[in-house]
């Protein structure tokens, strides 16, 4: 689940160096990968046209082959699916559209079996309308749970359920206002994505209580930790003020007041102290953070402090927004991005951990945003991306089909789509905004978030061997020959070049505990960079253009270090060829 960001830090400039972390990291994780599977899109066992635990479990030994330590697993919750399961109505039970308890255990233990372990999405900021405790809520203001969500009375002077009477002006990431009337109880509830999403009210201790309970329970059914949404949201400013409202806009910006609240940081903690302390054995805890900042994330990751292991931080991914908007978007310059993740690997250098992905199911496929997805250069760029996230310092996330280089959806009419917030987004858009169908497909095609959920393409048959039925959405139509069937076994492939990343991560301690020095900073053709140790130093190029550049990083000897890995047949020389990636390793 993704927002849109204001207030977040400007791109800085790349710094020249960031010297090696003072302890070497020691939690198993720096050495894992992750691999995302976002279950409706992944594998269907029924013929239904959605993914589902089963499907999984048939593909575990893909999994495995690939290298991955750790299967994070969007929601599975039972749900009313109007944001494809991230509105939960019980936290303690699998959507029938996926399976049952038994098949989640069935996937726990051969998840465990292999040697890899189980995070679920947690998303507690909110809970689907249909919760039993939102039902009990809106049922009257004197109800027990009536505070366990925010609700307000209309704005003064306002007739209440007119437009403008909503209790502030904040705006929904999914349009509209962020406000929506209950007429049975005279007031209006908050919910900060779609109106079936209300928000829970974190400052309410049986609120607090009853996610630590759950959280416990899924634990205690052996899943190895959590995923959670948006969890920076969930201490607002008790007064809820409105936020700035900018040029040209129908809302407000509340997120000044919700977003890294005045009461995270022991949130979390009475989290941690609640759901973790007591526990032994390797867990993950990751918050998705939009709009959190190097300073910030410093505090919710410093070990010390016990908040959570690892932030996901989106100022790199909006580094080609226009105008604060992803439907504008922008043509992003390579600067921009090694400036924005040196800040990061430079700033958790010391303390906390970064977390490294260029993808997730809220976001554009990796290839056609940051490579090249033509045919000639999909693969080599593919590869390439693969090397430059993977060896910074931190822990990878791989999302689904993003090892075999799928690319985005051409989508032809917006009934071609499915994501809520490009449905409320086009209708605002051509209703109230005066924009034409036509620009606004044009805007949506780039970054919307359904070019990461079509489904996986498993080989060349009819719906890509997705499902035997009609998928849930269109399967993309290169999936004739781009699909796992005609790569597992090919050794020059993008999964096997997917392994070998990986592999060398597993094995090479420079990657998982070595300092990291940023080169050729202005350069906006070459992403450059070092990984250290006193005795281990490892130099890392990639070329983001179809042109050829020699490199200059001031040491031209490393052309006789022994290359490790490379998208092209290795050469002695320090000249990149289109989309390529080498890296070099020796001794100090």
């Amino acid at each position: 689940m993704t927002i849109e960001q204001s207030g977040t830090h400007p791109v800085q400039p790349a710094p020249v160096a960031v010297q090696p972390a003072v302890q070497p990291a020691k939690d198993w994780f720096a050495s894992a990968v992750v691999y995302q599977v976002y279950p409706r899109s992944f594998a269907d066992s029924n013929g239904d046209g959605i993914g589902d635990l089963q499907g999984i479990i048939g593909k575990l030994d893909y999994l495995k082959k690939l290298g991955v330590d750790v299967l994070w697993l969007s929601p599975i919750y039972t749900s009313p699916q109007d944001d494809n399961g991230y509105d939960i109505s019980n936290y303690q039970d699998i959507d029938p559209i996926f399976g049952s308890l038994a098949d989640l255990q069935e996937l726990t233990e051969g998840l465990h079996a292999r040697g890899m372990k189980l995070v679920m999405d947690l998303v507690v900021n909110h809970t689907s309308d249909e919760h039993p405790w939102f039902v009990q809520s809106r049922s009257s203001k004197d109800n027990p749970k009536r505070d366990w969500y925010w609700w307000r009375p209309a704005r003064p002077g306002t007739a209440p359920g007119t437009p403008g009477a909503e209790p502030n002006n904040w705006g929904s990431a999914f349009s509209g206002p962020a406000w929506d009337y209950d007429e049975a109880t005279g007031e209006y509830y908050l919910h900060l994505f779609s109106k079936k999403q209300p928000d829970l009210n974190w400052e309410n201790p049986e609120v607090r209580a009853a996610v630590y309970e759950m959280m416990n329970w899924w634990l205690d059914r052996g899943v190895d930790g959590f995923r959670m949404d948006v969890i920076n949201f969930i201490s607002k400013d008790t007064a809820l003020p409105d936020g700035v409202k900018a040029e040209g806009k129908l809302y407000g910006d509340g997120s000044p007041h919700y977003m890294s609240g005045p009461r995270i940081h022991e949130f979390l903690h009475e989290m941690h102290q609640a759901v973790f302390a007591h526990r032994t054995g390797p867990l993950l805890t990751v918050g998705e953070m939009p709009g959190v900042t190097v300073e910030d994330a410093v505090l919710f990751t410093d070990p010390a402090r016990e908040e959570v292991n690892m932030v996901f931080q989106f100022e790199h991914v909006g580094l080609d927004h226009g105008e604060g908007s992803k439907w504008r978007p922008r043509k992003l310059r390579l600067t921009d991005l090694k400036a924005s993740l040196a800040r990061w690997q430079d700033g958790l250098a010391e303390r906390g951990w970064n977390s490294l992905y260029w993808g997730n199911h809220d976001q554009a496929r990796a290839v056609s945003r940051f490579g090249d997805d033509s045919p000639e250069y999909r693969e080599l760029s593919a590869k390439m991306l693969a090397g430059i996230l993977h060896l910074h310092r931190g822990t990878p996330y791989v999302y689904q089909g993003e090892e075999l280089g799928m690319t985005n959806m051409s989508f032809g009419a917006i009934s071609d789509y499915r994501d809520i917030e490009v449905l409320n987004h086009h209708r605002e858009a051509t209703t109230h905004l005066g924009h034409t169908d036509a620009e606004v497909l044009a805007a949506l095609a780039p970054l919307n978030r359904d070019n990461a959920r079509t489904p996986v393409q498993w080989d060349a048959t009819r719906h890509g061997g997705f499902t035997t039925g009609s998928p849930w959405i269109a399967v993309n139509p290169n999936a004739n020959h781009i699909n796992a069937a005609a790569q597992v076994d090919d050794p020059d492939s993008v999964y096997s070049f997917y392994r070998k990343v990986i592999e060398l991560r597993h094995a090479d301690p420079v990657i998982s505990h070595g300092g990291f020095t940023m080169l050729l900073p202005q350069d906006e053709h070459v992403y450059s960079y070092l990984r250290t140790l006193p005795e281990i130093e490892m130099l890392v190029l990639g070329n983001f253009s179809a042109t050829e550049h020699t490199v200059d990083v001031g040491d031209n000897t490393w052309s006789k270090a022994e290359q490790i890995l490379g998208n092209y047949p290795h050469d002695a020389s320090l000249t990149l060829r289109p989309w390529e990636l080498k890296v070099f390793r020796r001794l100090r």
